[in-house]
């Protein structure tokens, strides 16, 4: 293989590296941005916009973020359903904010995002709920999420399809 080859390989998987360091970074920016908005003060979308201004972030996460975020708040309600159709023992009234965000942009991902592998939506999601809530949450988001994912709750929204 000439060097150029090699070059080209160690690219093209740095892309891909690039790719899912941008939709992990997304999704941080969803869920904050979600998260805050709970408090009522202001729109998930003006949180986010801003977070982008201030953190300067990439074109691929804002972009990831922003779908994320729209889908959140176009299908909040359906997405709130599912969560108490899978989980009806934990009312996403009760839920602590951070797992009533955790929850909503997680399926928010796995419903209203095509592009996304269920299978990578669910473990990002997992991961990001043992970091920012802890093991009991982990679990929660995981089993909502398979619950979800293995067809147990209603239909994908008619955005999944674009």
């Amino acid at each position: 293989m000439s060097a150029p080859d090699a070059g080209q390989a160690s690219s093209g998987g740095s892309l891909a590296a690039d790719g899912h360091r941008a939709e992990r970074e997304g999704r941080r920016l969803a869920l904050d941005a979600v998260f805050e908005a709970d408090f009522g003060q202001r729109t998930a979308t003006r949180v986010l916009e801003r977070r982008i201004v201030d953190e300067e972030i990439s074109a691929d996460a804002a972009a990831h973020a922003r779908r994320l975020v729209e889908a959140v708040m176009r299908y909040r309600d359906a997405i709130d359903d599912r969560i108490g159709l899978a989980a009806p023992a934990f009312p996403v009234v009760a839920l602590a904010r951070i797992d009533r965000a955790l929850l909503r942009s997680a399926l928010g991902e796995l419903l209203h995002c095509p592009t996304t592998p269920a299978r990578v939506a669910i473990s990002e999601w997992v991961e990001l709920a043992r970091t920012y809530s802890g093991e009991p949450a982990r679990r929660l988001i995981n089993g909502v999420l398979g619950r979800v994912a293995a067809g147990g709750t209603g239909q994908q929204s008619p955005m999944a399809g674009r």
